[in-house]
């Protein structure tokens, strides 16, 4: 096997243990995922897993950053977008990435009960607080990178890109929280109205016509 080959065969392995450590989230939860668990969702045995992550936290410090690529994937827009509609891709997809059909929904919204219940062990966890934080910090460049060009542009007022970037990044997060912690079905949607009504609108500059 030549080594384009391996590496090729690396890259799959790595991506066939992240899914199935998705679906493992999804199915049971953090308090009960399993380095077994993880396995029953993979095709190869759980040894392969053991010989890419010695514990159960090397591999979710891994996955967190996995789903930080992944994210920056689906906005994968270039810099010479209209920034309204990259702002309005990061909001979405941090607010109301659900899915689109019940079925999607309902998975979406137990993994992300799951990463949620994960995202709690990060006080008392170096290795998850330190991945979090990274992940929290790329976010906060993105959306400020965003506003610092509309500003640039003239199609945002001009603001303090870091600090608009922070409260609405909050607002998204808790936001999330609220979604998958509370009996009220249309929470995320309810927020994402509040944070353009308070906050997107005021930055926006009216077009004129």
């Amino acid at each position: 096997m030549s080594t384009s080959e391996t590496d090729r065969e690396a890259v799959d392995t790595g991506e066939e243990i992240m899914v199935a450590t998705y679906r493992a989230l999804s199915k049971h939860g953090y308090a009960n995922l399993t380095m077994q668990a993880i396995a029953d969702e993979f095709e190869k045995t759980k040894a392969v897993i053991h010989y890419h992550y010695d514990t159960k936290d090397d591999l979710l410090v891994a996955f967190l950053d996995y789903l930080l690529d992944r994210f920056t994937e689906r906005l994968a827009v270039g810099e010479d977008a209209d920034p309204n509609d990259r702002l309005d891709a990061l909001v979405d997809e941090l607010l109301l990435g659900l899915g689109d059909d019940e079925e999607a929904t309902r998975s979406n919204h137990e993994f992300h009960a799951a990463l949620l219940e994960l995202r709690s062990q990060a006080p008392h966890n170096d290795a998850y607080r330190a991945q979090l934080t990274t992940n929290y910090e790329l976010l906060v460049d993105m959306l400020t990178a965003v506003i610092d060009d509309g500003i640039e542009q003239g199609v945002f007022h001009d603001v303090d890109a870091e600090q608009t970037a922070t409260l609405v990044l909050a607002t998204m997060l808790g936001g999330r929280v609220h979604h998958i912690t509370l009996d009220h079905e249309n929470m995320a949607v309810e927020v994402r109205d509040a944070l353009e009504a308070q906050v997107l609108r005021d930055l926006r500059v009216p077009e004129r016509t």
